[in-house]
């Protein structure tokens, strides 16, 4: 047994070590160290068909409780999630059609003209509406749209659009972190655990809220002096319309139906019984009945290379679970903390943060699942507020740095495509603060609620 739990956590640093340093695709990276933990692991070191079996998780999808909940039952957290995968695949495909229509372009230029094509208030409307957009779209659409339609109107208006993106980008971050959908870890640890849409709002949601209006005060207080004077020699006559974003009307207005039907199955989804992956079939299939001879476009659009890396990443981390690593490494936690559940908040909030500014927050939270069940096991801690930790740390931590979370990514290169290059420097200088201001006041929150 000790020859297997060297091979899988030999297996699952070679892989970290590889993401991190992006030269090879990251599906890739994931599929084949998973492919390695199912052949060296569980075949050659421990011979189970069953420890491969548990990993790979095919038979959850074919029982009812997949599909439907009665009562508060959970997901199995053993090997790959296949409730996050289908229904992070479902929102792709939503919000592939609704990007298809031209419902985010629409949305910015509408509130853009809403506050009169003026700096200052573009500003602040822009970093709320990334805030709740986030709440449930993936992050990285909504960067990928706002970053661009601020860049449009900065050229439009004469302004720096790199202060507002890079404000867009920690505050899509921050919704993210409010709600179930509204960011991968999230999900994970919502399927995982048995934490419904509502359980999110009420308790992440709430320190998201608090954490948004001192975020968005430190940002207006960063960059007021340079918008003071921006967009006061403009025609505003001269804007384009938000009319002219609708690329088909019909398609529109479908799709902000369909939007508005995924949000309301998502908030009643512990009432209704009905599990995240029936949802999120469920809003993937009328997407496509509605889409006539887009159908073909928007599966097009679907980023298969991140739901092949979930699942290669999830078997990875099925290899540590199931040889035993991640009970090792709670009970390390426990040992460090004494069974101090204000210690032990501390340490996974900021070992997550710091560790999410530098690696992908999506391995790290997987990773941690099983880590804060057996915490919770063993030294009688909350689970539920050990969940809260970890998402508020996976979370806001990626927002530190460039390359934290995927969002970034995209922001930060649409800005340097367009001429406006973003240096670590430049990012850092205003985001770490940030990050270390929301994970304090998560870590207090935490405390007078729950302890």
């Amino acid at each position: 047994m000790m020859i297997a739990k060297i091979l899988a956590l030999t297996i699952f640093i070679v892989m970290f070590v590889l993401i991190i340093t992006d030269k090879i695709e990251k599906c890739l990276v994931t599929l084949c160290c998973g492919l390695a933990t199912a052949v060296l692991v569980f075949g050659l070191s421990m011979h189970s068909m069953s420890a491969f079996t548990q990993t790979l998780n095919v038979r959850s999808i074919f029982t009812l409780g997949f599909w439907y909940e009665a009562g508060s039952s959970s997901e199995s957290t053993s090997g790959v999630n296949w409730a996050t995968i289908i229904f992070l695949a479902g929102m792709m495909v939503m919000v592939e059609g609704m990007a298809k229509a031209g419902f985010f372009r629409w949305l910015c230029m509408t509130i853009a003209k809403l506050v009169k094509y003026k700096v200052i208030p573009i500003f602040l409307t822009f970093m709320v509406m990334s805030f709740v957009l986030a709440m449930f779209i993936d992050s990285i659409t909504v960067i990928l749209f706002l970053a661009a339609v601020t860049v449009e109107l900065a050229q439009l208006l004469k302004f720096n659009p790199v202060p507002i993106i890079l404000s867009e980008i920690f505050c899509a971050n921050l919704g993210g972190s409010a709600t179930m959908c509204g960011d991968p870890p999230n999900i994970i640890i919502g399927t995982s655990l048995g934490y419904s849409f509502a359980d999110f709002v009420t308790n992440t949601g709430l320190i998201a809220v608090i954490s948004l209006v001192v975020i968005v005060a430190y940002f207006y207080l960063c960059f007021r002096k340079e918008f003071g004077k921006a967009g006061t020699d403009v025609d505003i006559s001269k804007m384009p319309s938000p009319k002219s974003a609708i690329t088909d009307k019909k398609a529109f207005a479908i799709s902000t139906v369909i939007f508005l039907i995924a949000v309301a199955l998502l908030i009643t989804h512990a009432q209704t019984g009905l599990t995240v992956a029936f949802i999120g079939t469920f809003i993937a299939i009328i997407t496509l009945a509605t889409s006539g001879k887009n159908a073909k476009a928007i599966l097009k659009g679907v980023d298969y290379k991140t739901l092949l890396f979930f699942i290669g990443l999830f078997f990875v981390v099925g290899g540590l679970e199931q040889t035993g690593i991640l009970e090792i490494f709670a009970q390390f936690i426990g040992k460090v903390s004494g069974g101090n559940i204000m210690v032990m908040i501390a340490i996974i909030i900021w070992v997550s943060a710091i560790a999410s500014a530098f690696i992908d927050n999506i391995p790290f939270a997987a990773t941690m699942i099983p880590v804060i069940k057996t915490l919770s096991a063993t030294t009688g801690a909350d689970l539920s507020v050990l969940a809260w930790t970890l998402a508020m740390g996976t979370d806001i931590g990626g927002s530190a740095t460039p390359i934290g979370a995927s969002a970034n990514v995209v922001g930060t290169s649409i800005a340097s495509r367009e001429g406006y290059p973003v240096t670590w420097g430049k990012y850092c200088k205003v985001a770490v603060p940030a990050t270390i201001i929301v994970i304090l006041i998560s870590m207090v929150s935490i405390y007078v609620r729950y302890l």
